[in-house]
């Protein structure tokens, strides 16, 4: 059993990445039914460029036209000849894990095939959904594998279209679109590149015409607005920060400047446009604080305008309607969310007037501001619902959405009069629903697609463990409603837990098929992330970062004691800072799973927030604490810290996939965490010479490509189908 454990951890690994990298899946392309458009390049001189075609390619449903975080660009890596001890030991580290990774991935390619049949059959129902499509007017921009096209809102799915942008002609050949701002003229287009390998995105401004020309390209940047026809400001990125925000013009005389400063480290810039076109607002915020300064767009060289001096605790947002500011914002009691508002021309504090507040233990998703209403995506309890407030009426009208529903996929850039608003659901196991909300009747109608058949025998289930301080703590469980003895089937958890983030909970296609083989699915909504608003968040952080530990476990007890599997067959999985708690009850509870598998794990918190040299450490300091300042905070996050924490003792099998490009998460913390684990592993191994004394696979895969947790389909397939190990009885 133990050697059968391994194969199927490692084989079935292997053939996920094997299979997306050497048979790709085949779509249907719209650039097939279309002549290609030709694209003038401006190089620095001004002169044209050699005339070019775009190649074919698959949609790449994604809001904003996201794929992937990434897009190639130069390497900035300084040469350096001298190398010390520590550097050796970390090459010779990473040298060993490679190697012994390729051994163990080379002996696993027959296993490709099942695991190929299955993902095209499930991939074919969520990946002609279509893209995402901003509407200005009669057109219709979308976004089809690194082509930009424009259609006429009619025409756009009989083919008739124009090719306006193509990462491949500009040689950006494994570039990602992440984002695209349309001037309000519709003259000029602004669009942000990425590549795996970097956070930093490149944005490429073009003149759209009957032949379309770049005329600017700025190198890191991270967010973007057009104030006018021909008036670009933007924010620059540099070591994971923005604090700076530049405006730059496309008149007759160009020009760059500097516009704003932000001088705190923990505070991070960025730029939005209000629905209305307005404004634009910078905004400054840390993890608890806000600032907003305005840009008014009709005269957008006058200096910003402060709307309201940061005050420690407070966070705001702003939106935009006839003359008023709607403020969305935590000041008040309680310190939830609420929707107030001011006059623009006296936007302090002393004059925001409540409009609306949210209920106890809701969480705000997201709001879409339009001309005489405003829409609340919210969630209670787990399930997802709709306030829409109607400014004519003064009323507010609350919508449950179907109970299956665990995430909403909001349109791109709504018009701002429109009638009817357009939003998807989704779930783990349910690919994206279409519904449309309609201001004029009041009501939510389901739009028909087709029809997905194979999910329709998932069953969901929410429950309420009690936690260590008698908190009860949400936990939402997927399975499939013909599996039998489900107390002997496979359970994956998820955990985060972090940042006031929701564990994702959108559709993915390795779920669905874990569902389809008798796997369950359960999501622990632990303190520390946001699915219960912003006081969940606050009860799980600093000081209070065990009570998450002690959610975490009680969801996983209450799991078994209701049948839901039992540890021996059950797995762990997280991401990024949800590896603390994960790697924290590897250390404290390992009889209570039988697999880890990580991906970029925050596994060694203590050495990370000591490091202030590192990009995020001043700014996470209002997460974790800071131990250089405070001796009890050292204690505290010691007690906790996985790789602090580590002991001989029987540990579940680990898989861990790291990025060798991770700016979030150094791979030399990565390193050491596995190195110790292996150690106290084996050690423990060597203690006890009991019969039948199992020995856990603790693997590490260093990708040299892909930046921290990147979010492609390949990475995510791997981690999960590595913890088939859990369930023995699927061992062939």
């Amino acid at each position: 059993s133990c050697v059968g454990l391994r194969n199927l951890l490692q084989g079935l690994s292997f053939c996920v990445r094997y299979y997306f990298r050497h048979n790709h899946l085949q779509t249907t392309c719209l650039y097939s039914k279309i002549k290609p458009k030709k694209c003038h390049i401006l190089d620095c001189s001004g002169s044209t460029c050699t005339h070019m075609t775009v190649p074919p390619g698959s949609i790449l449903p994604w809001r904003f036209f996201s794929c992937k975080e990434g897009t190639k660009v130069p390497s900035k890596r300084k040469q350096n000849t001298s190398i010390t001890s520590s550097e050796l030991l970390y090459k010779n580290l990473l040298k060993s894990e490679q190697e012994n990774w390729n051994d163990i991935s080379a002996r696993y390619k027959a296993m490709t095939t099942r695991i190929k049949e299955k993902l095209e059959e499930l991939h074919k129902y969520t990946f002609n959904s279509g893209s995402p499509r901003i509407r200005f007017g009669e057109n219709v921009y979308f976004e089809e594998n690194g082509c930009i096209f424009l259609s006429k809102a009619d025409d756009a799915d009989e083919g008739n279209v124009d090719i306006l942008f193509s990462t491949e002609d500009l040689g950006f050949s494994d570039a990602f679109i992440q984002r695209i701002r349309i001037s309000p003229d519709q003259r000029y287009m602004a669009i942000s590149l990425k590549s795996e390998n970097s956070e930093e995105a490149t944005c490429i401004i073009v003149k759209l015409g009957h032949f379309p020309v770049v005329e600017k390209v700025i190198p890191n940047v991270f967010s973007f607005e057009w104030a006018t026809n021909d008036v670009l400001y933007y924010t620059s990125q540099k070591n994971l920060k923005c604090q700076n925000v530049f405006m730059t013009t496309f008149t007759n005389q160009k020009h760059t400047k500097l516009v704003y400063t932000e001088q705190d480290a923990r505070f991070f810039v960025d730029i939005y446009c209000t629905k209305d076109r307005r404004f634009l607002t910078i905004n400054s915020n840390s993890k608890t604080t806000s600032e907003v300064w305005l840009v008014d767009c009709r005269h957008p060289f006058k200096l910003p305008s402060l709307v309201q001096a940061r005050t420690k605790g407070i966070i705001y947002h702003i939106e935009h309607r006839n003359d008023e500011l709607y403020i969305l914002t935590t000041y008040g009691e309680p310190a939830e969310y609420k929707l107030m508002k001011a006059p623009v021309a006296s936007s302090g504090i002393e004059n925001w007037q409540l409009v609306y507040a949210l209920e106890e233990k809701t969480k705000l998703v997201d709001l879409e501001m339009f001309s005489d209403h405003c829409i609340m995506f919210l969630k209670n309890a787990g399930h997802l619902y709709l306030s829409v407030i109607s400014f004519v009426s003064h009323s507010v009208q609350s919508i449950k959405l179907p109970t299956w529903a665990c995430e909403f996929e909001l349109e791109s850039h709504p018009e701002h009069t429109t009638g009817t608003y357009y939003f998807q659901l989704t779930s783990p196991v349910h690919p994206p629903k279409h519904f449309a909300y309609s201001f004029k009747e009041n009501n939510l109608i389901e739009q028909a697609v087709q029809e997905v058949p194979i999910i329709t025998n998932c069953h969901t289930t929410r429950l309420l463990a009690k936690s260590k301080d008698e908190t009860l703590v949400p936990i939402t469980v997927f399975h499939n409603m013909n599996s039998k003895e489900l107390h002997r089937k496979p359970l994956l958890v998820h955990v985060y837990g972090a940042y006031g983030i929701d564990l994702n909970m959108s559709f993915k296609e390795e779920k669905l098929m874990l569902i389809e083989e008798s796997w369950i699915l359960a999501y622990c909504h632990v303190r520390g992330g946001g699915e219960l608003g912003l006081s969940w968040h606050k009860d799980g952080c600093q000081h209070n970062k065990l009570k998450g530990l002690h959610d975490l476990k009680a969801c996983i007890m209450l799991l078994h004691e209701l049948g839901f599997s039992q540890p021996k067959y059950t797995a762990l999985a997280a991401a990024s800072a949800g590896g603390v708690l994960a790697g924290a009850l590897c250390n404290t509870d390992p009889e209570l799973i039988r697999a880890m598998v990580l991906q970029a794990p925050f596994v060694d918190v203590l050495n990370t927030m000591m490091k202030t040299h590192l990009p995020l450490t001043i700014e996470e300091q209002e997460e974790w604490g800071n131990p250089l300042a405070d001796e009890k905070c050292m204690k505290y996050i010691k007690s906790y810290c996985p790789y602090q924490n580590i002991k001989t003792q029987c540990y579940p099998s680990v898989f861990i996939t790291a990025y060798e490009n991770d700016q979030r998460i150094p791979l030399t913390g990565i390193l050491q965490y596995v190195q110790k684990l292996r150690k106290a592993a084996l050690d423990h191994a060597s203690r006890t010479s009991k019969k039948g004394n199992r020995i856990p696979n603790i693997i590490l895969d260093i990708q040299a490509n892909g930046s921290h947790c990147d979010s492609s389909w390949e990475d995510s397939l791997n981690e999960v189908c590595s913890l088939y190990c859990t369930h023995p009885q699927q061992v062939g």
